[in-house]
């Protein structure tokens, strides 16, 4: 069993950042996937980002790549996303995600945190 809480969600004007962070606790094991989706009203959760505990590997969505970044702490079992350059787009309910074993996707992803809302405003 793991446990994923989310953090750092807020309103923020059009180009400003935010940092998410996920802290998970429980048992990980030593490879796997962790990162994060979104879901905007009336859309389905959508990937955002993801690493591979082993490979350190990260992957984006196209929609995201050069402005967001994921970062992980293992010290910490903790993970983040820093977003840049913030857009009205990215407006939605972020959620924090684990899978067992690579790859992470929305339905190989075994642990959902509750989510944390991030608002951009034009």
């Amino acid at each position: 069993q793991v446990q994923l809480v989310e953090s750092g969600g807020g309103l923020v004007q059009a180009g400003d950042s935010l940092r998410l962070s996920c802290a998970a606790s429980g048992r990980t094991g030593s490879s796997y996937a962790m990162g994060w989706f979104r879901q905007a009203p009336g859309k389905e959760r959508e990937f955002v980002a993801a690493f591979t505990s082993r490979s350190s590997e990260t992957n984006y969505a196209d929609s995201v790549t050069g402005r967001f970044t994921i970062a992980r702490d293992g010290a910490k079992n903790a993970v983040y996303l820093q977003m840049n350059s913030l857009k009205p787009e990215d407006t939605a309910i972020y959620y924090c995600a684990f899978a067992p074993a690579p790859p992470l996707s929305t339905t190989r992803a075994r642990y959902w945190g509750r989510g944390t809302q991030v608002t951009v405003s034009s």
